[in-house]
C-alpha cells in the first residue's frame, strides 16, 4: 500500500470509528428513554450514509452494503416518522441497531488487522430487510388505487405509459434485480428527487404503502412524469446519483410517439457503486444543507508527530536550562549578566508556555472511554437479568492520549467484575437488604496536580476479607501467615493471577483472569490501583494514573556522584533519623518507624553498587516512598531539589537487561548536560525487599 492509500485508510478508520462511537452514544441515550427522537433518526441516517459512501470508496463492500441496508431502513422511518412504530418494534429496532453497530465494528477490526472481509452479508442483510418489511407492511391495502393510477406492461411486453395527459415526458426506471422491497427502494429515489423541490408525479402512486406494487416494479419498472424539459433535466441529474438503478429511459408523453425504436435514446444509469463513490452526491448535499451543521476548525494529527513535537520541546527545555546555567556566564560583567538573565526569564516563560501547549495537544477527554462502559453495562444487564444504572461523573477530565488507550481494558475488566460479582443477583435480594431495587454503578474521574484519579464504585454485596483469605489459602496464594494480613492486603488478593471467587465459569468471569491484567496494565503506564469495600454496602476500585508520561515532577537526589530522580507522586516524606531510631528485623534488615508502622530501609548505594558520600544513616537523608500498597524508605546522601523533568526512554539495547525490574524507569537530561536516572519505586521495592 502506497503512502497516499495508507493516509486515506487512516482517515477512513478514524472517521468511521468516530461515527460509530457517536452512534453508540445516541443508541444508549435513546434506549434509556425508550424512544428515538426525530433528530436521532436524521443523524443515524446521515451516519450510515457517510459510512456507506466512504466504505464503497475504499472498496470495503461488506461494510458498505450493511450500512446501505440500514440507511434504507432509516430512510423509511424518517419518511413515515418514528411514531409509526409501536413499542415492540422500537425495542426490536434498538436490538437490531446495537447488533448492526457490532457488525460494522467487527468489519473495521478486520480492516485494521489486514484481514479479508467476509463478503457473505446476506444473512444479516436479510434481518435488516425483514425488519423493514415488517414495519412497512402495516399500511392499508391500496391496490385498487394503484391499479387505477398505473397500468403495467401487457403480456406482449409492450410498454404502457401511465394515464397522465399533462405529462410531456416520462422517465421509465428499472431497478437492480434481487434487491428486495422494490416498492420502498423506488420510493426512496422519488423522495431524493422531491428534496430538490421539483414538480413531478410518480407511478405507482401508492408504492410507499402498498407492498403489492413491488412485483409491478420488478416486472415493468416505475415512472416519473414531468411537465417540462427543464424540470426533467434536473430530475435526471438527481436520478443519476441514486443507487440500485439498473437503467432508465426518457420517453415522450404521447403514447403514439413512444415507439420501441426510440429505445436508441435510452440512457443507462451509472453503476450503483459509482454513484456511492461520487463525492458530489446530490442527495447527500441536500441532507447536509437541511442539517446545516456548524463547521469546526479541527484537524487530525498523527500521534507520532505529536510524540516528535514533545521530544523536540523537551530538548528545547533542556537546552534552555543548559544555556542559563552555563559557567561562562560568571565571566560576564554584572550589567551584562543582568540583561542576559532578564532575557533568560522571558525565554523560560515562553518555553514553559510552549511546553504546556505541546502537552495539551495530546490531552483528550476520558468521556470516550466512559461512554463505552455504557454499552458494556447495557449488554450485561440484559444477559444477567440485573437492573443497574450507570452514573458517570467527570467525563470531561482530560489525560494523555496514550494513557487513555491504556486504561480502556482495565476499566472494562473492573466494570464487568462489578456487574457480575458486585451487584446482587435479584432485586428482591436488594430490597431485603434495605437497598433500592435498581443497583448503581458509578464511574468518576477528577484531576489532582499531577495525576488523574478514576474510581469505579458499586452498591452491591461488598467483599468479605475472610472469604478472600480462605480462597487464597485454598489455592496456595498466601505469601505470609494469614493473621498478618491487613484488610487492605486481603482485598488486594483478588488481583493475584489465578484468583477467582466464582464457583462456576461464566461468560464474564470465573477463570481467574482479569484483575491481575488490570494491575499489570496500570503499572505499565505508571499507575496504581487500590480497593476499598464494606460488606453489604459495596466496593470501590480507585485507579491513580499520571496525567502524562512525557514530563513529570521529580525530586532530584544524589548518591555519591550519581543523580537520581524520584517521582513526586511516590514521595510521602523526607526526614533525618538518629541511629537509635533504626531497628532490625529477624533477618538483620534495617527498618524505621513512621506513623506507628515499621518500614524497611533501602540503601541506594548498596543496591546499585555505587560509592556513596555517607554510610551512617544519621548523616544522610531518608525518603519515605510509596507505590500501590508498597512502602519503604530510601537512603540517599542529599536532596538536590524538586524539578520538572522530561522523561526519556532508555535505548532499546538496554531491554535485554530488564532494568525496570531493578527500579529504573527511564532517564532525563539535566540542565548541565548530565544524565539523571528516574527511579521506578514499585520495581525497586520488588527487587530490594520482596526478592531479597
Amino acid at each position: 500500500m502506497d503512502s497516499t492509500m495508507e493516509g486515506m485508510l487512516d482517515t477512513y478508520l478514524l472517521e468511521t470509528e468516530s461515527l460509530l462511537d457517536k452512534l453508540d452514544e445516541m443508541l444508549i441515550a435513546a434506549e434509556k428513554v425508550g424512544d428515538f427522537s426525530t433528530d436521532d433518526v436524521n443523524e443515524i441516517f446521515r451516519i450510515m450514509h457517510t459510512i456507506k459512501g466512504s466504505s464503497a470508496m475504499m472498496e470495503f463492500t461488506p461494510i458498505s452494503s450493511i450500512a446501505h441496508h440500514i440507511e434504507d431502513m432509516f430512510f423509511f422511518i424518517r419518511d413515515k416518522g418514528i411514531d409509526s412504530l409501536n413499542g415492540e418494534q422500537k425495542r426490536e429496532l434498538f436490538d437490531l441497531m446495537f447488533r448492526s453497530e457490532d457488525y460494522l465494528r467487527s468489519g473495521l477490526e478486520k480492516v485494521k488487522a489486514g484481514e479479508e472481509l467476509d463478503n457473505n452479508v446476506d444473512a444479516f442483510a436479510g434481518e435488516i430487510n425483514g425488519f423493514l418489511a415488517k414495519i412497512s407492511g402495516k399500511g392499508g391495502d391500496n391496490s385498487a388505487a394503484g391499479a387505477a393510477s398505473t397500468q403495467t406492461a401487457s403480456a406482449s411486453g409492450e410498454r404502457v405509459l401511465p394515464n397522465d395527459p399533462t405529462a410531456k415526458k416520462f422517465i421509465h426506471v428499472f431497478l437492480d434485480e434481487g434487491i428486495g422491497m422494490e416498492n420502498l427502494r423506488a420510493f426512496m429515489i422519488v423522495n431524493a428527487i422531491k428534496e430538490f423541490d421539483l414538480e413531478f408525479r410518480y407511478y405507482p402512486e401508492d408504492m410507499d404503502s402498498n407492498p403489492e406494487t413491488a412485483q409491478s416494479i420488478i416486472d415493468s419498472g416505475f415512472f416519473l412524469a414531468f411537465d417540462n424539459d427543464e424540470t426533467l433535466d434536473k430530475g435526471e441529474k438527481v436520478l443519476r446519483e441514486q443507487s440500485h438503478i439498473l437503467s432508465y429511459e426518457i420517453v415522450e408523453g404521447k403514447k403514439e410517439e413512444a415507439k420501441k425504436e426510440e429505445t436508441g435514446n435510452a440512457k443507462e444509469s451509472t453503476p450503483k457503486a459509482q454513484g456511492d463513490k461520487d463525492n458530489g452526491n446530490a442527495q447527500q448535499a441536500a441532507q447536509q444543507k437541511s442539517a446545516a451543521p456548524v463547521k469546526q476548525s479541527l484537524i487530525s494529527v498523527n500521534l507520532q508527530k505529536l510524540d516528535s513535537l514533545n521530544d523536540l520541546v523537551g530538548e528545547i527545555v533542556i537546552t534552555e536550562s543548559m544555556v542559563t546555567s552555563s559557567p561562562v556566564l560568571r565571566m560576564l560583567p554584572q550589567e551584562s549578566l543582568d540583561n542576559f538573565m532578564k532575557s533568560a526569564r522571558q525565554l523560560r516563560k515562553l518555553t514553559d508556555d510552549l511546553q504546556d501547549i505541546a502537552m495539551s495537544l495530546r490531552m483528550v477527554s476520558i468521556s470516550g472511554v466512559f461512554q463505552k462502559m455504557n454499552r458494556i453495562v447495557r449488554d450485561m444487564k440484559q444477559k444477567l437479568g440485573k437492573e443497574v444504572k450507570l452514573t458517570i461523573i467527570g467525563e470531561d477530565t482530560e489525560v494523555d492520549k496514550t494513557i487513555v488507550d491504556s486504561i480502556q481494558d482495565p476499566l472494562m475488566h473492573i466494570v464487568r467484575n462489578s456487574m457480575d460479582h458486585g451487584i446482587e443477583e435479584t432485586k428482591e435480594e436488594r430490597i431485603a437488604a434495605g437497598k433500592d431495587a435498581e443497583g448503581e454503578l458509578t464511574l468518576s474521574a477528577f484531576h489532582t496536580s499531577s495525576e488523574v484519579i478514576i474510581t469505579v464504585a458499586d452498591d452491591g454485596y461488598g467483599m468479605n476479607p475472610e472469604k478472600l483469605l480462605d480462597k487464597a489459602e485454598e489455592k496456595g496464594l498466601l505469601y505470609k501467615p494469614r493473621s498478618e494480613y491487613s484488610k487492605k492486603e486481603a482485598l488486594g488478593l483478588i488481583m493475584l493471577p489465578g484468583f477467582s471467587t466464582n464457583q462456576s465459569v461464566t461468560e464474564f468471569s470465573g477463570r481467574g483472569v482479569g484483575m491481575d491484567v488490570v494491575k499489570k496494565n496500570l503499572e505499565s503506564v505508571g499507575g496504581t490501583i487500590s480497593i476499598s469495600s464494606e460488606l453489604g454496602k459495596g466496593s470501590t476500585f480507585t485507579m491513580k494514573i499520571p496525567l502524562t508520561l512525557a514530563i513529570m515532577d521529580g525530586m532530584k537526589v544524589n548518591v555519591g556522584d550519581s543523580i537520581f530522580t524520584i517521582p513526586i507522586v511516590n514521595i510521602r516524606q523526607s526526614f533525618k533519623v538518629d541511629d537509635a531510631e533504626v531497628v532490625f528485623d529477624e533477618n538483620g534488615n534495617e527498618m524505621v518507624k513512621r506513623m506507628d508502622v515499621f518500614y524497611p530501609i533501602v540503601r541506594l548505594n548498596n543496591f546499585y553498587g555505587i560509592e556513596g558520600k555517607y554510610t551512617d544513616l544519621a548523616d544522610g537523608v531518608l525518603i519515605w516512598v510509596e507505590a500501590n500498597d508498597k512502602s519503604c524508605c530510601l537512603f540517599v546522601d542529599d536532596l538536590i531539589g524538586e524539578q520538572q523533568v522530561v522523561v526519556k526512554p532508555l535505548p532499546a539495547y538496554f531491554n535485554a537487561y530488564n532494568l525496570k525490574d531493578s527500579g529504573i524507569n527511564g532517564c532525563s537530561i539535566l540542565g548541565d548536560g548530565n544524565i539523571c536516572i528516574i527511579l521506578d519505586v514499585l520495581g525497586l521495592y520488588s527487587q530490594a525487599i520482596e526478592n531479597n
